[in-house]
This record gives structure tokens, sequence and C-alpha cells, in this order.
């Protein structure tokens, strides 16, 4: 097995967490164990550890994620003090890397904010005269950089000059040729002082684009030639050591055979981003401009059309070009280093060159360092059941407790390495693992997932064969540890490990590097283990190219598998975005939930429930599904869709919800649960549907709830909910049609109630027609806003009925007309206006998804919840202070009562004026939806609140209007007068006349009665007499007396007399 002698028992020695950390191995190492603690400090908070071993700030950083601590930063007081005291008790020399956590890690970014547009210069295959030429004088150079972005026409196999500089004593200064070979790669090489260097350095002829880089120095003679940001040829020295003539010719597209002239070997293509220094850069600042990053020292020229001269075959064009810089800031500039302190003993901060190799310090939380220290003592005082297989398989006898921070060194010693641990898992199988096993398994992975990013040959059989055998380990392992049976030692080792989500990261992390080697002469390549499958799918992107999608393993027949898919037309946009060749990874982790603690409340915002069930908190509850698409090898985001079965835990109600592990929410923790920019597209039995706007792990989490009601409840509450605001519709409409109908008074009362009755009217007819519009989605939709609308009306008349009862109570000079105008605005404006910003907001979430009501799950229902608490709040203080107002006038009446009787009528008085306004006023205050409030609590709050407001209605009808003294004397005005109507009009008129025609009618005067105003009498020849008299006719049943008055007009008085005879007398 290969470097088994290498490798042996490094595994057993990845539980040590620094080779620098203190032990307790016997009193013969006491020594070097306190020399060891000097290299830790402890704070109340974090252990900050220095290594002993300088490396590049990358590995750095790799290094500490692989101790599950990170790099230390000095954002804090804490750190800084954290990281003074440990350099000042170890003396170590500065710089250290320290992490700058304003950085973003290296994550797929959307694609527009990847591409650049350039302008560029096309050299058509038609002429050969096509040439730009570089508007500027060229100094004399002792060393010389020039960086230019090309495009090689497919077609073209001869000899091209990319650009050529010729000096006007030397015409062959300084130039870069290109040719096809036999293999139909484009071969590079140098022209320094006219010595033609081999052609060695090549990209593919693919019509892509391809950044070429080429610098010398003339006092090493060094040259080099970087191809995307790569290194493809090197060497050095030169027939002539000396510098670049000055004042030369600068041509694109052309050899100059004279100076500026005589132009031989063109170039047919397209050139843009060129750029002249005269430093030789390192292959950092290659690797930067490659990448679209700015590099401005001593630049001699930058691109800019203004500055060049075209010949006319030559023109301008717009290209769009990849632009990865943004994923590689980390490693394209120079890096934070600590240098110093100040004399307030602040830090003093620097940048460094990434790849210089430095000391570091590692930051982990306290408890974390005490957590593994412990399972480090426990592993020196022997090796466990796989610990000792291990080291059988590798023939070792001896474990050599030193870690290597420079990490594995190659691929097969990781694959080697991988494997025996695989079958040390397989033999122990039985004996289980120990907290020491899996945390030293989950270093390695970590580890080893680092081993293909490291710098290497290109591709090949060979590696294609290792890369294949370490990936298949790779998932052997990770596979084992992510067992359902590893359960419980997933949670003791939770203070250590952020969780079974950094296996996963590893995983990731491992087959994205590896891609160039897995998929050499393959385009499909699958990964089986019971809980994982990986799958790498690899296309070239051509119009009309199809879809992508990944599904997990079949677990029961018949049943929905879990499945995520890129859809055709991100392809396609992928493809009009200048993609050539697109590589998905897709995974799928089948056993990861049950690893997740089902009591820790996972949770991310507070949930509100309905009443009919009671929130339990939010767990995982499905597979782990995730893909990465990769765009000519680098991560890009796309949109993606994906549907995951239940796993939802038995005898509970749940809710799911499309989440993604968001690895930057809490870093320190390793990440948490995150839904931003991922919905819910579907919810069917077993199965959800949901769409995400970008690429990453996924998985459902479901919100759980314990049922409250019982179905014959719910039934129940349901059918009595119908019949009560039927019955309160009834009330409601009775007492409207009292109001208009009786001719009531006009007052600013009146008119309140009866919009308060029209508003509660509306809001229950809909309530009661909701369940017929739940099928149709857009008819639910609009009756959800509806019903929205008129009950914060209804509720909103509340308050304008407390505001009113206030203003009754309290002294306010304000009129009539201007405080029903305030009322209307608050009645009907204040409601408009809510739901209108309320549709605006959330539009899409603003619906339940299996009723006809607002959406409880999210912040949506508190568009109603909250004004509905507020009202309530605002009436409540004004029937405690009617209450106040009532009681104090019930005591000045009783103070007026005599003593012997006041203190029984006192109490009677005083109960009585509480008990009156509350019943009264309860139902136009709102009160009663107090209980809404504690429905939750118990179904028999729920049955009281459906009675109280369901029945508001019939309330309002029995207190308003049946016993309303207003009401009742308007209805007794109607009586009388249709009393004397129906009098008047059922009457037929008799006429008397003093003649001698009536002989039958006797008449009689009756004298006055002193009691009554109209007989008294006066003197005086003008005054009128009142007279009444007795008409007796004989037409009448009965003796009909009638009073009328007699009023002396002149001398010759002539009287008309009607009488009135009742019909049926």
């Amino acid at each position: 097995m290969t470097g088994l002698l290498h490798i042996g028992l490094i595994l057993f020695s990845f539980v040590v967490v620094f080779d620098s950390e203190p032990t307790h191995a016997g009193p013969d190492r006491e020594g070097e164990s306190h020399e060891k603690s000097r290299l830790v400090h402890m704070t109340s908070h974090w252990a900050f550890q220095l290594a002993n071993n300088s490396l590049t700030f990358s590995r750095a950083d790799r290094f500490c994620r692989g101790q599950f601590s990170s790099l230390a930063t000095l954002e804090q007081s804490e750190d800084q003090e954290g990281v003074f005291e440990l350099l000042w008790h170890t003396k170590h020399n500065l710089p250290i890397w320290v992490r700058d956590p304003s950085k973003a890690g290296s994550s797929a970014v959307p694609l527009s904010k990847q591409y650049a547009q350039f302008s560029a210069l096309n050299f058509p295959k038609e002429s050969c005269e096509g040439f730009a030429r570089l508007n500027m004088s060229f100094p004399t150079m002792s060393s010389v950089s020039v960086c230019v972005r090309v495009q090689w026409n497919a077609e073209w196999t001869e000899v091209s000059t990319i650009f050529s500089y010729a000096a006007p004593i030397f015409t062959n200064e300084f130039q870069l040729r290109g040719q096809v070979d036999v293999q139909g790669r484009i071969l590079l090489a140098l022209i320094i002082h006219g010595k033609h260097l081999p052609y060695k350095a090549s990209f593919p002829n693919d019509g892509a684009w391809h950044h070429i880089c080429v610098t010398w120095l003339r006092i090493s003679g060094h040259w080099a030639i970087y191809v995307d940001g790569d290194r493809k040829d090197m060497g050095s020295g030169t027939d002539s050591p000396r510098n670049i003539y000055g004042d030369g010719i600068f041509i694109l597209g052309q050899d100059q055979d004279s100076f500026g002239g005589n132009f031989t070997e063109p170039f047919f293509g397209n050139i843009t981003d060129l750029n002249v220094w005269n430093i030789s850069l390192e292959t950092r600042h290659v690797q930067a401009l490659n990448a679209c990053s700015p590099m401005t020292p001593e630049v001699l020229f930058s691109w800019n059309l203004a500055d060049l001269s075209n010949h006319p075959t030559v023109k301008e064009v717009q290209v769009l070009l990849y632009c990865p810089a943004v994923n590689q800031q980390m490693e394209l500039h120079d890096c934070r280093t600590l240098r110093g302190w100040s004399s307030q003993q602040l830090p003093l901060l620097s940048w460094t060159d990434c790849s210089d190799p430095l000391l570091f310090i590692c930051r982990s939380r306290r408890e974390r360092y005490l957590k593994m220290k412990q399972i480090t003592d426990s592993q020196l005082s022997g090796p466990t059941d796989f610990m000792n297989h291990l080291m059988k398989l590798s023939n070792k006898t001896q474990a050599v407790l030193v870690q290597q921070p420079s990490g594995l060194s190659s691929l097969a010693e990781a694959s080697a390495l991988l494997d025996i641990s695989a079958q040390a898992l397989e033999d122990t199988q039985l004996e289980g693992l120990e907290q020491a096993d899996m945390v030293s398994i989950i270093q390695l992975l970590s580890l080893a997932a680092d081993v293909p990013a490291q710098p290497g040959t290109e591709a090949t059989n060979y590696s294609r064969d290792v890369a294949q055998e370490l990936s298949r380990h790779f998932i052997s392992v990770a596979d084992r540890i992510i067992g359902e049976d590893n359960a419980l030692k997933w949670q003791a080792i939770k203070e250590v490990v952020n969780g079974p989500m950094d296996v996963v990261k590893s995983i990731d992390r491992m087959v994205t590097c590896l891609i160039p080697r897995l998929m050499v002469e393959t385009d499909h390549l699958i990964i089986h283990r019971p809980n994982i499958k990986v799958e790498v799918q690899q296309q070239m992107l051509q119009e009309g190219s199809r879809g992508f999608s990944f599904c997990g393993p079949e677990t029961e027949k018949n049943s929905k598998l879990d499945c995520i898919s890129v859809p055709r037309q991100k392809i396609q946009t992928l493809h009009d975005n200048g993609f050539v060749k697109l590589t998905l990874v897709n995974t799928w982790y089948g056993s990861l939930w049950p690893l997740f603690n089902l009591e820790e409340n996972i949770t991310m915002v507070p949930t509100v429930t309905d009443g009919s069930q009671r929130y339990l908190g939010t767990v995982l509850g499905s597979s782990v599904i995730s893909t990465t698409v990769m765009g000519d090898n680098q991560p890009v985001s796309t949109a993606v869709r994906f549907q995951l079965q239940h796993r939802n835990p038995t005898g509970t109600v749940y809710d799911p919800v499309c989440a993604f592990w968001d690895f930057d929410l809490t870093p320190e923790a390793g990440g948490w649960w995150n839904t931003k920019g991922c919905d819910v597209v579907s919810k069917q039995i077993g199965y959800t549907v949901c769409s995400c706007n970008h690429t990453t792990n996924f998985a459902l989490l479901l919100q759980v709830y314990e049922a409250q009601r019982s179905p014959e409840n719910e039934k129940a509450l349901q059918v009595l909910t119908f019949v009560s605001c039927g019955v309160s519709l009834c009330g409601l409409l009775f007492t409207f049609i009292l109001f208009i109908a009786v001719g009531i008074p006009k007052s600013d009362r009146t008119t309140v109630h009866k919009n308060l009755i029209v508003a509660l009217g509306i809001a229950e007819l809909l309530l009661m027609c909701s369940d017929w519009a739940s099928a149709n989605e857009a008819a639910c939709f609009v009756v959800t806003a509806l019903l929205h609308l008129f009950f914060m009306a209804s509720f909103s008349w509340m308050l304008v009925e407390g505001l009113l009862l206030w203003s009754k109570v309290v002294t306010v000079n304000i009129s009539e007309d201007r405080r029903m105008t305030l009322y209307y605005i608050i009645g009907w404006g204040l409601p408009v206006l809510i739901v209108g910003i309320t549709l605006t907001v959330s539009v899409d979430k603003y619906k339940a998804d299996d009723h006809c009501w607002l959406n409880v799950k999210n912040d949506t229902i508190w568009a109603f919840v909250g004004p509905v608490v507020f009202v309530l709040a605002v009436n409540t203080v004004v029937l405690c202070r009617v209450v106040m107002v009532t009681v104090s006038s019930a005591r000045r009446r009783a103070k007026m009562l005599s003593p012997s009787s006041a203190s029984k009528l006192q109490i009677f008085d005083l109960t009585w004026a509480v008990t009156r306004p509350v019943l009264i006023l309860l139902p136009v205050l709102g009160l009663t939806w107090l209980c809404g409030l504690l429905v939750h609590l118990s179904v028999v709050l729920a049955y009281i609140f459906i009675t109280l407001n369901a029945l508001q209605g019939l309330y309002i009808f029995l207190v308003y209007a049946l016993y309303n003294s207003e009401v009742r004397n308007a209805i007794k005005r109607i009586k009388e007068k249709r009393k004397a109507l129906s009098f008047t009009n059922c009457s037929q008129p008799t006429s008397f006349l003093p003649s001698q025609r009536a002989p039958m009618t006797s008449w009689g005067r009756i004298p006055p009665t002193p009691s009554s105003p109209e007989t008294s009498e006066t003197s005086g020849p003008a005054s009128s007499t009142n007279t009444s008299l007795v008409i007796k006719n004989e037409s009448f049943r009965k003796e009909s007396f009638v009073s009328f008055s007699l009023k002396p007009v002149s001398e010759n008085q002539v009287v008309r007399l009607t009488g009135f005879k009742p019909s049926g007398c």
C-alpha cells in the first residue's frame, strides 16, 4: 500500500489539536508540557492558540478550519487582549496572519457580478493587412510585462503574431507569436532581443477567450509565459543581457520586418485588455489580472481604444468576458497581518503577500477548546478499538502524535489513508466509534478535502484514476460517520464539531476541487453509498441545451423520489452568457435528519398559530440534497427546483418550509438554516416541491404542531360559527332597518352605530361565504382581502365608538361636523390604508394556503392582530373610565338618601353602576375579542370566543334597538301618529247648520269647567267667546259629545259645525 510507512497513524495524531498543545504524558515530559502550555491563552469566551509552523495564508486558514476554529481577528477588544497576551508570553516575532472579517468567503455569485464588458478589436480573416498601433513613446526598459486577452480564430492554423515591439536600431526587440500544433493546441513563443524561444506554453484552440501574460527581467534574464493565470513556460538567459531599447513602435496583430512596416504573419481573431508595465509581474499579480482584478502600479499603457491607431479593416467590437475576481479576492490580493502594537496597545495592521509563510493564531470558543482537550486526554490514555485496527492495517506498532499543519502532500497519500480508515471502520462496526474517533475522522476528511486544491500537474488518465479512488474512499468514510447509528455520538461531540454539515462541506469541497481530474475522458460519474449519493454531470453548452436533473435512491415502492433540477431556461441563459462547458455536482444525504437533535428548536422566526394547534418547534424533516453548478470550472449561481419527501415525527401536525444551509449565517457555529430566496411551489401528501434562486444544500424544515382540537370539535366549531354568524347577521340587519325606518333623530352616535353595523354585517357575510370561495384561488384571495378590510373597518368603528364615548365623558372642544369627519377617516380610511400597504408589501405571502384568511405562518397576520390589539387596549381604557364616572354618580345619589337605607341602596347602586355600562358597551367596543388572544390555550375558550363574537349582531339588536329608549319612543310616536291618521282617514264628515231642517238635533250649552283653560271667559265685546256645546244627533248610535269653539266674527254670526263619525260606529 503506497506510502503506509509515511502515513502510518497520522490519523491517530489528528486528535491532537496542535503539536504545541499541552499534554500530561508523565513526569519525564513536565518541562515540555509547561513549554507547550505557553502557546495557549484563554479569555472569558475564547481560547487563542499559536501555531508553531509558518504557512501561507490559505493553508493557515485551512489548518485552523480543520481544528474547528478560525484565524484570529482583531475586531473586538477581547480578541486584541487575547492575541496580545499570547504573543507577549511566547515572545514570538511578528508579523502573523490575522483574518479580515470584511472579506466574504468564496462562494458562487450571480452571473451579473462575474462578467465585465470590454471594448475589443476584431482582426478579420478576410484581410492580411489589419493592425493596431499604440500611440505612445516607450522608455528604455530593464524589465517588462505585457498582458492581453485573445480570442484565436479557430480556422487559422498558420503562425501569427499577437504583438511585436520594434526599436529604431533593432526590429525584433520583444515579440509574442503563436502557432497551431498537430494536436490542435495554440503554442506560444517569445522573441527577446531577436532570440526566438521555444514553443512550449499552450492553450486549446477552442475559440474561447484566453488571458496571456509575458514577463522579462534583465538582471536575472528570467522570462515567463502565463496562460489563464497559470505559468506555462519559463526560462532565463538571452544572447544580449541589455535593456530593451526605447522609442520603439508597438504593433498589435502583425510582425514588423522593418521598423513600423513590412508586416507579416498576421493575427486573426479578437484582442482586448492589453496592458504594459515596466516591471516583471509576479504570479499572484498575473492571477489577479486574469480574474479582472485591477493592477495599476508602474503601468506604462492601460487599455484604451482612444490611444490606438487602427487599420481600416480592424473594427471595434464589444465583448462580455467572464471575471471570477469576486470569487477569489482572498487569494488575489494581499492578506492582512499584525505587525506590532502602538503605545496604547492597539494593533498595527498591514498587508503582506498571501504566499509568504508566517505564523498564525487560531481562535476557538473556550468551551470547545476545553472539550477538545478532554477528548485528547482520554485518547492519550490508550488507543480505542478503531485506532488499534488502524495500527494493525498500517503495519505500525506505535503512534506518532505529531500533526503536520502542512497537511497531506498528495492525492495518493490521502487516498491510502482514507482507504485504511474505511477498512478500520468496517472492522469495528460492532464495537462502534468513540468520541475521539469521530473527531479524528472529521479532521481527516477536512484535511483530505484540501489536497486537490494544492497546485499540481495537468489532469491525466493517471490522475483521474487516483482522483476517482480518493473520492470513493472519501465517500465511504463519510457515509460511515453520518450513519443513523452515530446520532448519539454526534450529540456527544457537538461542543467540538459544528455538526454533520461539516462533513457535507468537506464533501462539497473535495468533489468540486477534483472535477478537472475526475472528468477526464468522461462526462458522467456516480458514487453511491447507503447514506450518500454523488453524481457529476458534464456537457458542452450549445443552443437548445437540455436541463439537468438528479434524484436520490428510491426508498419505498411507488413513493416520490428526492430530486433536484436546473431548468432548461437557466442552462440556456448560461450559454447566452458565454459559458462553453457546464458541470453539475449533485449530492443526496439520506441520514442527516436523525443527526440533528429533535429536542432543539431550529426555528428562525416566531410562528403564530390560529389556536387549533400548539406550536412545538421546527425540525429538519427531509433528506438533504444539493447541487453545485460549475461554468468553465468556476462556480456560478443559478435557480433550481427540488422536491423532497417528508420525514415527519409521528403523531404530529406539520407545515413544510423550504430552506438551505447557510455556512455564512453564523460562521463560528458552522452556519445555520436560512429561507431567503426559497419558496414553496406546491405541498402534496408526503412531499413538497420548492424553488430557490441559488445553488447550495437544501432541505425541508417542518414546523411541528400539536393538534389541540379533535375533528369533532373542529366540525362543531365550524357549524357553530356558521349558524351564529347567520343569527348575528339577521340581528344587524334588523337593527339597521329599525334605525332607518323609525326615524330616529340624526346624531353622531346613531351615525357611528350605523357604520359599525354595515362594516360588521358585510364582514360576517363574507365569513359565511369564505368556505365556498376557498375552491378558487383568485376568488379566495379577493375574499381574504375583503375580510381583512371589513373586519379592520369593524374594529376601526369600534375604536370610534370608544372615542365618541370618551368625548361624552371628558369634555372635548370640537364641533360635531369636524368630529364626524375625523371619525370617517378613522373608520374607513385607516382600514383601506392598512390593507393596501399589506398587499403591497406581502402580496405573495398574503393568504393562507388552505383557507381564505391571512397567512398566520409569517408576519402578515400582524397587519390584523396589531391594530386589533391597539383598539382593544384603547377601548378597555375607555370602558374603565366610563365605569369610574358611573360609580361616582351612583355614590352621589346614594348620599342623598336617608341614612337608614343609604347603605343597602349604595351597594345595589354601585353594583348596577359597574354592571350596566359593561353590558351595554361590550358589543360596540369589541372587548369580547379579548378571548381571541387565549383560544390557543383551550378548546373551551374557542367555543366561548365564537359564541360571544358570532352573536355580536344579535346582542347589538337587543341592546341598541329593542331596548333603546330612542327607538322605543320613536316607535311610540309612530303608533300615535298612525292612530290619529286612522281616526282621520276612516271617518265620514257631517255638516251642521242652524236651519229648520234639523229638528232632530238638540243644542245645549254646558258651563265651562273651572279646570279647563279653554273655558275661561273674558269680558268685553271685542273678546272671543269659547263655548262648549253638546250635540246630540239621532244618526249616532249613542249620544256623542263634540267640543268646539265659537268665535264671533260679526253681529250676524253663522256657525258651521262638522262632526266626524268613526267608521263602524
